[in-house]
């Protein structure tokens, strides 16, 4: 096998919610997250496509959501990726109990492989993990909180998919994909990826033979995607995997990176993505996820698109610092004060 072509890493995760701004509120309020990216479902105009992640978007570090309005919540099951984790710093987990506890989110605390972890779900359902571990370098979000700042959470740490049986699904994981089997605890079998330097190196698979198959909706996986440096490399696997006999995608030019999509032999949807461009592809980094950005052909429909979707805040005002340019010695900064006793809806436009 061509050790450049091997998976390194979960690259993102997409899963479903039933409302858009009880997603975003959790996301970025409560886990610390930053929305990257705000554009729309490929397949479903009228419907958002969230992405958070690090402060660039950094593949390893990015969740995303289809959030469909007051949709059901969905079943976790057989052929589903069942958990997602994140990983915080070693002795973090008392902070993130406490954090979670005044948020009115019921946790369990437990032992993975020898790591200590936090077990929650989100507002729709979506089964959660933080785990500690070594920190791995990433793209700090800015937090003048140090307390907050020291246990965030920092990218991946795995997922967890449920199977009715193992033996092909291993063999996609290790004979194709570049995986190796790393350890056993019970029925959870964990495939670790090939560096162990990125975020997301860790795949398990718990192995349930009278497990119900799963069914999609709010608070369910939708797919999980790998990694893959280049654009050649991605068409090095989508040969590959038709040669050994998968239904594999034309590849998808998701603006922010390539990909393509396969079914491996236990019903999870996977999907392989490139490293670049990224999100600053469309965006300043300093202003990434506050524009809804369109896919080009739905770019002559943004009127009637932005008319339709949700509000994501409960406010039009959003407070940003915008850092200045260069400044003389002899510059001036103009304050604005209100002295009504109202905030800032109160203030005149000039």
């Amino acid at each position: 096998m061509n050790n450049n072509s091997k998976i390194s890493g979960i690259h993102h995760i997409t899963a479903i919610a039933s409302s858009a701004s009880e997603n975003l509120a959790f996301y970025e309020k409560v886990l610390g997250l930053r929305l990257v990216k705000k554009t729309v479902n490929f397949d479903d105009p009228y419907t958002y496509h969230l992405y958070y992640g690090d402060s660039v978007g950094a593949p390893g570090t990015i969740i995303t959501f289809f959030p469909w309005e007051n949709l059901l919540r969905g079943k976790t099951g057989a052929g589903m990726v069942a958990s997602i984790a994140f990983s915080i710093p070693m002795g973090s987990v008392d902070y993130w109990h406490k954090r979670l506890d005044s948020n009115d989110i019921k946790t369990k605390e437990g032992q993975r492989f020898g790591d200590s972890l936090i077990q929650f779900e989100d507002p729709h359902g979506l089964s959660l993990e933080l785990i500690e571990a070594p920190t791995v370098h990433s793209a700090l979000i800015q937090n003048s909180d140090t307390e907050s700042a020291a246990h965030r959470i920092e990218g991946f740490h795995s997922a967890t998919t449920l199977l009715r049986s193992l033996e092909e699904t291993q063999s996609l994981l290790v004979n194709l994909m570049g995986m190796k089997l790393q350890d056993k605890e019970g029925n959870r079998y964990r495939f670790k990826m090939k560096r162990d330097d990125t975020f997301g190196h860790f795949y398990d698979v718990v192995i349930d033979a009278q497990a119900e198959i799963g069914q999609q909706g709010g608070g369910t996986v939708h797919h999980i995607a790998f990694r893959t440096p280049t654009d050649d490399a991605l068409k090095y696997w989508q040969q590959s995997l038709m040669d050994n006999g998968f239904s594999v995608t034309s590849i998808r030019d998701r603006k922010y990176f390539k990909s393509i999509y396969f079914h491996e032999p236990g019903g999870v949807l996977f999907e392989i993505a490139t490293d670049p461009p990224g999100f600053t592809v469309d965006e300043l980094y300093e202003r990434l996820g506050r524009g809804l950005k369109l896919p080009d052909q739905y770019e002559s429909m943004r009127t009637e698109i932005e008319r339709r979707l949700p509000k994501l805040h409960s406010t039009e005002f959003i407070y940003e610092l915008v850092e200045p340019g260069i400044q003389e010695d002899h510059d001036q900064t103009i304050v604005a004060l209100d002295g009504t006793g109202g905030d800032e809806r109160h203030l005149k436009r000039s």
